[in-house]
């Protein structure tokens, strides 16, 4: 991992220096997702539902720095379109695959109202997890039953899985592989302190795969 974006995180929140050991084993666990070829999931509710929005953001296309296309996709590209395919593949960057949970409006609806609200999340688990990928699990308070039943989905699929959450971590740092348990009580502070350490673990990710 980067050090000097570890140094930039804990500098400017020293209280995360804790949580450093955790947040090494999310990368390590979500670099090996993308190395072999899975995808990430991410779930949260309200404002954790924002940042799961936030997270896919930023790993789908560039986020610090620049993703040009491999060269044999660039090619492809244009052996298929030779009118406009310079401008596709001029327009197009590097992504690691990711996919929030929270965006499918009419099947979380419809799921929720004819079967069960509670596993909105672990249906598209379900569906779209394969082993070897991973999920992001959102909960400030670590007991919102959607995430925990979308974690225990992902466990039994054979998906790595990665908590954010406060600092008692609640029933999610029983049921993930990695819970990063932030030293907050109240669900602003914890919040405010899940972005910089997903922004932390995105730049390093796009390090790793872009640099």
């Amino acid at each position: 991992m980067s050090d000097d974006l570890l140094h930039t995180l804990v500098s400017r929140y020293p209280e995360l220096t804790a949580c450093l050991p955790d947040i090494q084993a999310a990368f390590d666990l979500l670099r090996a997702t993308f190395q072999r070829g899975g995808k990430v999931l991410v779930c949260g509710n309200g404002g954790s539902a924002a940042d799961s929005e936030h997270i896919v953001g930023e790993l789908m296309k560039g986020y610090r720095l620049p993703r040009p296309l491999p060269e044999a996709a660039r090619r492809r590209i244009l052996e298929a379109w030779p009118e406009e395919g310079a401008y596709l593949a001029d327009h197009l960057q590097g992504a690691l695959p990711a996919i929030s949970l929270v965006s499918q409006s009419a099947l979380l609806s419809a799921f929720a109202n004819d079967v069960a609200a509670d596993m909105v999340y672990a249906q598209q688990v379900y569906g779209y997890g394969r082993p070897g990928d991973a999920l992001i699990a959102i909960s400030t308070s670590g007991n919102a039953a959607n995430v925990l039943h979308a974690v225990e989905v992902g466990r039994a699929l054979g998906l790595g899985t990665i908590g954010l959450t406060g600092r008692e971590g609640g029933r999610l740092k029983a049921v993930c592989d990695v819970t990063i348990r932030v030293p907050a009580d109240s669900t602003p502070a914890i919040q405010e302190r899940h972005l910089p350490i997903y922004h932390t673990l995105c730049a390093l990710l796009e390090e790793a795969f872009f640099a």
